[in-house]
């Protein structure tokens, strides 16, 4: 690809970020993105040749974003385990809640089994962290590490998701997510120490 292929390539993505961004996944189309681009309905087709091309693309932005925020945050937090995993699990919930349709996009098990961008490897790194960081704070434990670090992460993303349809406020009369973070972070590593 030349450097105006790659640009174009780049704007189509871009585009379909901030699609995604504004009105969410099912807004997606390439015919849309082309629209937005100003280029032919036909030009994305030569770089996209799927509709789940495109939107690994565009979820793979999505999780080069999550990562970066997870780097600065991991920069920019005291040492101590516990106190990282509880950033880390702030970062990913405070992602979701800013970027909702990004966050629906990124975990779609089509995009992430289809191989599409190695868009699985991309995610993985991001898992490792949390993992690295569960097996530090809950070191005797019947469960391995990336198990509990699983359990976790399912947790984290089901706060993220009933938080945002307003289902967990509505049953646990909790005003933040805070409190449900705290909560499910005793309930798989134990109380806090501190």
């Amino acid at each position: 690809m030349d450097g105006d292929e790659k640009g174009l390539r780049a704007r189509l993505v871009a585009v379909g970020v901030d699609l995604v961004l504004s009105e969410g996944q099912s807004a997606v189309s390439l015919r849309e993105i082309a629209r937005r681009a100003g280029v032919s309905h036909g030009a994305p087709r030569r770089y996209f040749p799927t509709h789940v091309d495109l939107l690994s693309a565009i979820a793979r932005e999505g999780f080069a974003d999550l990562t970066a925020r997870v780097e600065e945050t991991m920069r920019d937090v005291d040492p101590d385990p516990r106190t990282r995993l509880t950033a880390l699990a702030r970062t990913y919930l405070d992602f979701a809640a800013a970027h909702r349709g990004m966050f629906e996009l990124m975990f779609r098990h089509d995009l992430l089994d289809s191989g599409r961008l190695r868009l699985r490897e991309t995610s993985l790194p991001l898992f490792d962290v949390l993992a690295d960081l569960v097996a530090q704070v809950r070191r005797q434990t019947d469960a391995p590490a990336p198990v509990l670090a699983g359990a976790l992460w399912a947790n984290l993303h089901g706060i993220a998701q009933l938080w945002a349809w307003g289902s967990l406020p509505l049953a646990t009369g909790a005003t933040e997510d805070d409190t449900v973070l705290r909560a499910a972070l005793d309930a798989h590593l134990g109380p806090n120490p501190t």
